[in-house]
């Protein structure tokens, strides 16, 4: 039962973490390496929870979670992270400032990456096709959601009832 309780509370841990993406060299968002539920292939696995991640990098912030080691949190939610430069990202969204704005339609934003995103709704450039049927989409999170519709996985499972959804946000409104 404890293992059982230790994993509750590390997915809780996890799930204040999945807000927050990783940025690249260019400030722009990446893609989160732990996916879960899809057809990707997962080769570095937690040897303490066996929770899998296609990103070693993204194993080893996870492992965080078995040490011990204090998160970082936020004096005006409670939202913690595992690393300080999330949590002074994150504090942003606490201010009243938004100094990245559109130029086109002057929607502002708290982070460049933010407006970097809502760039992509102007010029209508999708660049993530589905090899599968040929949809374009402006994230590569969303062609992922939309490769559910091909994979027919349906991992997200009730434990009241049994039944089985595809999308995580599906199974909560169940």
């Amino acid at each position: 039962m404890k293992m059982k309780e230790e994993r509750q509370d590390m997915n809780e841990v996890e799930e204040k973490h999945q807000d927050q993406k990783d940025h690249d060299l260019n400030g722009e968002k990446s893609v989160s390496c732990s996916i879960k539920n899809t057809e990707i292939k997962s080769p570095f696995s937690c040897s303490q929870c066996e929770k899998t991640f296609t990103c070693n990098k993204n194993l080893k912030c996870h492992m965080v979670i078995h040490t011990g080691i204090k998160a970082s949190s936020c004096s005006q939610c409670g939202k913690t992270f595992t690393k300080k430069r999330h949590l002074k990202n994150h504090l942003v969204t606490h201010s009243s400032e938004k100094p990245f704005s559109c130029s086109q339609c002057g929607k502002s934003f708290t982070h460049k990456s933010s407006l970097k995103d809502h760039m992509l709704l102007h010029t209508g450039i999708k660049p993530f096709s589905c090899s599968q049927c040929g949809n374009s989409f402006t994230h590569k999170s969303s062609l992922k959601n939309h490769m559910f519709i091909h994979t027919g996985i349906k991992s997200f499972i009730c434990s009241q009832c049994g039944k089985s959804f595809a999308y995580e946000s599906s199974l909560n409104r169940h």
